[in-house]
C-alpha cells in the first residue's frame, strides 16, 4: 500500500490517482501514533478520487517526533570519502522542525557557504521499539519514504555537530508517499537515486549499507526507545556534492528517488535579500 497525506486529507495511491480517504486524521504521523500501523487505512471507504498531478501532498507525517539520522552508512561514501568502515554507527538526531513538505522551496540561510543534498531512504516506525532484536525491526516498522537529508558542510565542518548542520529549518524534506514493508518486494535491495537539475549524481540500494536497517534500527533501539511516527534516515550512497565538490546554489532542484514512493522534489533558493529570515524558509507544516 502507498498512501499520502494531501490538503484534503489522507489518500491512498491507487491505479495512478489518488483515492481520498473516509477518515477524521489530519496526517499520517496520528494513524501511527493512534494505530501503531497503517493497516487501518487499507480498509477505509473512498470519498472521492483525484489525478496524482492535481493533489496538493503535504508533509506526510506532519512534525515527527524525533528524526534520526546516521553518518558514513554505505560502502560507496565510505570508499568515495577515503575512510575505512566505521565498527558502531555513527547516529544523530536533528530538530524536527528541519521537516518541510515535499515540493517546497529551502532558502538557503547566509549562515550556510556550502549546503549539500543527501538522498537517502527514510524509515518510519509504527510500534515502539526498544532494545530490540534485528528480528523484531521490520514487523515494527509502518513504512518507507524518500528523504533529502541537507546538510551546511562548512557548518559541520566548522562546529562537529551533526545536528547544527542539518536542523535549518526545510533542511529535512520528507515524502510525498509512504510505502508499506509488504508492498515491498525485497526489503534488502531498495533503490534510492537522486539527480541534481536532472543530472544523476547518486544511485545504489539498501544492499549497499554499512548497517542495514534491522542492524541500525536494533542498535538504535538500545540507546533511545522509538516511538510511533519517529523517522530514521539511513544514510546516503556516494555522489554528494561533498564528493563532487560542487555545492547546492540558488535556483537548484534536487529530486530523490526510492523504490515505490513518489520522487521527493527540493527547490533550493538563496535570496540576495538578507532581510528573509529562518522563519519563512518552508511551507507550515501541521
Amino acid at each position: 500500500m502507498r498512501v499520502v497525506t494531501t490538503d484534503a486529507g489522507l489518500g491512498r495511491i491507487e491505479d495512478g490517482a489518488v483515492a481520498l480517504l473516509d477518515t477524521a486524521f489530519p496526517h499520517i504521523g496520528v494513524v501511527l501514533e493512534q494505530e501503531g500501523s497503517l493497516r487501518c487505512l487499507a480498509s477505509c471507504a473512498v470519498r472521492r478520487r483525484i489525478p496524482i498531478d492535481e493533489a496538493t501532498l503535504v508533509a506526510p507525517l506532519g512534525r515527527p517526533r524525533a528524526v534520526w539520522g546516521v553518518g558514513l552508512n554505505y560502502v560507496s561514501k565510505a570508499a568515495r570519502t577515503g575512510r575505512g568502515l566505521p565498527e558502531q554507527p555513527i547516529l544523530y538526531l536533528a530538530a524536527s522542525s528541519g521537516v518541510s513538505a515535499p515540493g517546497a522551496q529551502v532558502v538557503i540561510p547566509q549562515a550556510a557557504a556550502e549546503p549539500d543534498y543527501e538522498g537517502e531512504i527514510a524509515v518510519v516506525v509504527g510500534r515502539r521499539l526498544y532494545r530490540a532484536n534485528e528480528s523484531e525491526v521490520w514487523p515494527a516498522i509502518a513504512g518507507i519514504t524518500a528523504a533529502n537529508d541537507m546538510t551546511a558542510r562548512d557548518v559541520m565542518r566548522t562546529t562537529s555537530v551533526p545536528a547544527l548542520a542539518k536542523s535549518y529549518p526545510g533542511f529535512t524534506p520528507l515524502g510525498p508517499s509512504l510505502r508499506t514493508p509488504d508492498d515491498l518486494s525485497d526489503r534488502d535491495t531498495i533503490r534510492v537515486r537522486t539527480l541534481v537539475n536532472g543530472e544523476l549524481v547518486q544511485d545504489d540500494t539498501s544492499a549497499g549499507m554499512i548497517f542495514p536497517v534491522p542492524d541500525l534500527l536494533s542498535r538504535l533501539s538500545w540507546f533511545t526507545a522509538l516511538e510511533p511516527g519517529d523517522v530514521v534516515l539511513t544514510g546516503t550512497p556516494a555522489g554528494t556534492g561533498q564528493d563532487r565538490a560542487c555545492f547546492l546554489a540558488d535556483g537548484d532542484e534536487v529530486r530523490v528517488e526510492v523504490d515505490g514512493v513518489l520522487p521527493l522534489i527540493t527547490r533550493v533558493v538563496r535570496p540576495e535579500d538578507a532581510s528573509l529570515r529562518d522563519h519563512r524558509l518552508t511551507e507550515p507544516v501541521s
